[in-house]
């Protein structure tokens, strides 16, 4: 290992076992939360819905009631997409009472269909649009006769229609706010170096040292002299995923959306530098991969290898930064939920184990500004390598081999 990887190797060495000892307890925890509902034979709420379904006749009190804490779900909520911003929960009188900001909802379904995710009540009511009624379930939306009911066999597999779903949810309201930051940041800094061409200052003097340090010493070095070609993209992919981790890390609306940890983003994130990294393969490219400098006996087995590794290479890309960001918010999450599964068993319990909770919640959280960084370079230091190795000269391909 050289010596300038070594603080690198040291940082995901405990990331990891910050990963394992988190999950290890979170796990133990969860259990103990959980036994008395395991030993009184009851079932998690996700089965206990009937093979014919829900009906809006049921009571507000039976879908509000407080049930207790259920950690898994709370991390899985925040974690994933939603068509509402969900921001808290409070009790009354034993009725658990949501609170949350509304989100368009656009629907598809022989014509467009509009209006505000409120109506819905977390899934609570049907709602009628232009002749046809829609209901929320489990995050999804399904198209539903006048009385509700959602038709679910015995698996949960839902039988009902689902529109075409365009609505603005959580994550595209996460991606357009990130990109107009992206947009407002980089806008203004080129406006003052164009109309005072002078020494950096405010953003500029916070955006420029980055820009550089992208600039000569990982897109310059990894995709060659054609690098000013790819400049503007990799600096906009950088960027973006560097401030969307950020505002992940923000747990205040409108802030606090997993956008980077969530599977579509990173996945059009990898696809984009597949398209251009094998639209932009030269010749010398194509012919490592179908024609390899080996004897061709050994091409039946080296071409589909290296094949292989075109499909990858994308694939790795989008799986490092869905997985990575999504760990860190679990991690967390995690942690915090400690607190109230053990204030669920005694208040005493609840309020000692919060020391220990806060105390690795804001652990996690500093390495997690660090994982934010982290994880923006490794994909824009891989994109490069990946678009250097499609551009790079013969010449200068033998001189690396």
């Amino acid at each position: 290992m050289m010596p300038e990887n070594k603080g690198l190797l040291d940082f995901n060495t405990l990331k990891k076992f910050a990963l394992f000892l988190a999950f290890t307890l979170f796990l133990g925890f969860n259990v103990y939360a959980n036994k008395d509902l395991i030993h009184n034979g009851t079932q998690p709420e996700s089965q206990s819905i009937s093979a014919n379904t829900q009906h809006e006749g049921h009571t507000a009190s039976a879908h509000h009631e407080d049930e207790g804490f259920n950690p898994g779900k709370m991390i899985i909520e925040h974690v994933k997409d939603a068509h509402d911003w969900h921001i808290l929960d409070y009790t009354s009188d034993g009725v658990k009472h949501p609170v949350s900001v509304p989100l368009p909802v656009i629907i598809y379904d022989n014509g467009i269909h509009m209006f505000m995710s409120s109506k819905f009540e977390h899934g609570h009511a049907i709602v009628e649009s232009k002749g046809q009624f829609y209901k929320l379930h489990e995050g999804h939306i399904y198209k539903t006769a006048a009385d509700g009911i959602i038709h679910a066999d015995e698996k949960g597999k839902v039988s009902n229609v689902a529109p075409m779903d365009l609505s603005i949810t959580k994550n595209v309201f996460a991606l357009l706010l990130g990109a107009s930051i992206v947009c407002f940041i980089f806008i203004s800094v080129a406006n003052k170096y164009k109309n005072q061409p002078s020494a950096p200052k405010g953003l500029q003097s916070l955006v420029e040292p980055l820009i550089v340090f992208l600039r000569d010493d990982v897109i310059k070095p990894s995709v060659g002299h054609h690098y000013a070609k790819f400049l503007p993209l990799l600096l906009s992919i950088f960027f973006f995923i560097f401030i969307n981790n950020l505002m992940g890390l923000i747990p205040i609306f409108p802030f606090g959306a997993n956008l980077t940890g969530n599977i579509a983003v990173t996945m059009v994130l990898a696809l984009i530098v597949f398209i251009v990294v094998n639209f932009s393969g030269n010749k010398h490219y194509w012919k490592h991969i179908f024609m390899p400098d080996v004897p061709k006996a050994l091409w039946i087995l080296l071409i589909p290898i290296e094949i292989l590794g075109v499909v990858l290479k994308p694939f790795v890309l989008m799986l490092r930064l869905f997985a990575n960001i999504t760990a860190g918010h679990i991690i967390i999450l995690g942690f915090f939920s400690l607190i109230f599964i053990f204030g669920q068993k005694n208040i005493v319990a609840g309020y000692g184990s919060a020391v220990f909770s806060v105390a690795f919640t804001l652990f996690m959280s500093v390495l997690e500004l660090l994982v934010a960084f982290l994880q923006a370079y490794v994909f824009t230091l891989l994109a490069s390598l990946y678009i250097g190795s499609a551009t790079e000269d013969h010449h200068h391909a033998e001189e690396h081999h």
